[in-house]
């Protein structure tokens, strides 16, 4: 590979040191062309050199085609259609950087994320809180209750002894 194409074994390197456990990245055309110290250009060309010899898979996300998932070692595994279209589950390891970000200059002052509750084994999730009021419902006809009250008609116009 070295001999064939430079970059592509440096892309190759690239790669196989981001995915970790997994075996994908998740990386855009621009962060990589960073990372390898290369071109955007020649980073398209070296990937087409290693998808063409079989040493990783393209899968692109979203529409313009500069975000790919490189998945190295298996393909990736294609479901049954559903409405149509046949879809892959696979984890993969995601690089971002902040340049790409729409909100770079907010990105160490964004205020937390809400905590999603977990459940561990054998644990169950119990109400808590106020809670809501009971429901009102009216009574039936014949089925009122039978509470010692008082008419506010009949208090109003009581002698006050």
């Amino acid at each position: 590979m070295i001999d064939k194409s430079p970059l592509a074994a440096k892309i190759m390197h690239v790669l196989t040191a981001r995915v970790g456990n997994h075996n994908a990245a998740v990386i855009s055309q621009k962060n990589l062309a960073r990372l390898a110290h290369a071109s955007e250009r020649g980073v398209r060309d070296a990937l087409r050199v290693l998808e063409a010899d079989r040493w990783l898979e393209m899968r692109q996300i979203g529409g313009r085609g500069t975000v790919n998932a490189y998945v190295l070692n298996d393909r990736v595994v294609w479901s049954g259609k559903r409405d149509g279209i046949r879809y892959s589950l696979f984890s993969a390891a995601v690089v971002v950087s902040d340049d790409e970000q729409p909100d770079a200059a907010e990105l160490e002052h964004q205020e937390p994320l809400r905590r999603v509750p977990t459940l561990h084994p054998g644990e169950r999730q119990l109400p808590g809180g106020p809670g809501l009021p009971p429901v009102s419902q009216p009574f039936f006809e014949g089925m009122e209750p039978d509470l010692p009250a008082l008419d506010r008609q009949e208090t109003e116009g009581a002698d006050p002894q």
